[in-house]
């Protein structure tokens, strides 16, 4: 998997969505844009402050994320821990 070194977290900053370079601008805003057919390069023209990379990496976390399988705590505690002890 490549580097999500744009992608940033911080509960002070859009109530801790993923958000891109510590900016107001969630992840899920440019994947909404993209998902609306809006091209890179209207995306950049309406946030100037973005590059390309920022929009590509937006699209792999979201990609990476819809991937994932989440499961309460407890299932994957007693599945992981406790199968190695018994």
């Amino acid at each position: 998997m490549e580097s999500l070194d744009r992608i940033t977290f911080n509960s002070k900053v859009m109530g801790g969505k993923p958000c891109i370079r510590g900016m107001r601008i969630t992840v899920g805003t440019l994947v909404g844009l993209v998902s609306a057919g809006r091209s890179f390069e209207e995306i950049l023209e309406a946030y100037p402050i973005l590059e390309r990379g920022d929009i590509q990496q937006a699209l792999s976390y979201a990609a990476w994320r819809a991937e994932e399988i989440e499961l309460p705590f407890h299932e994957v505690f007693t599945q992981e821990v406790f199968a190695e002890v018994r």
